[in-house]
């Protein structure tokens, strides 16, 4: 049966949850705790999705905008599921959502040591920025 994508709903938080506890490169915090992630989805509507492997959910990718760029979250393939195009496959449905929200530019973060991460988004296009830092103030 082939993959199939669907947006990502609450009822697949408690599965999304485990891959990305098991995906080398995804950073948890409280902002990913179930009711900040319900509040992200809606915030953010019909623009984040997840890979069935028949009902088994095998990737995820969060996508949200500010009404002037936007920004990519965890987007995590299972190890048994990787090579496959299904990490492909969900940037550009986030980004076709995206592109209908009228955003014409997309951003991400990528930890500086996850080699694999990085190779990705080159391949997919993705222009790493040198002159650019980021900076966090919590809250």
């Amino acid at each position: 049966m082939p993959i199939r994508l669907e947006l990502f709903a609450n009822s697949h938080y408690a599965a999304a949850r485990v891959l990305w506890q098991s995906t080398n490169g995804v950073g948890l915090s409280d902002a990913d705790s179930e009711p900040a992630s319900a509040q992200f989805l809606a915030r953010n509507p019909g623009t984040s999705y997840v890979a069935l492997d028949d009902a088994k959910l095998v990737a995820t990718i969060l996508v949200g905008h500010d009404g002037r760029r936007g920004l990519i979250h965890h987007l995590a393939v299972a190890g048994s599921h990787r090579r496959q195009g299904i990490g492909k496959r969900l940037v550009a449905e986030g980004l076709a959502a995206l592109r209908r929200a009228g955003i014409q530019k997309c951003h991400l973060l990528v930890f500086a040591g996850n080699a694999g991460g990085r190779e990705f988004w080159r391949a997919v296009g993705a222009e790493h920025r040198d002159e650019l830092a980021i900076y966090t103030l919590a809250m």
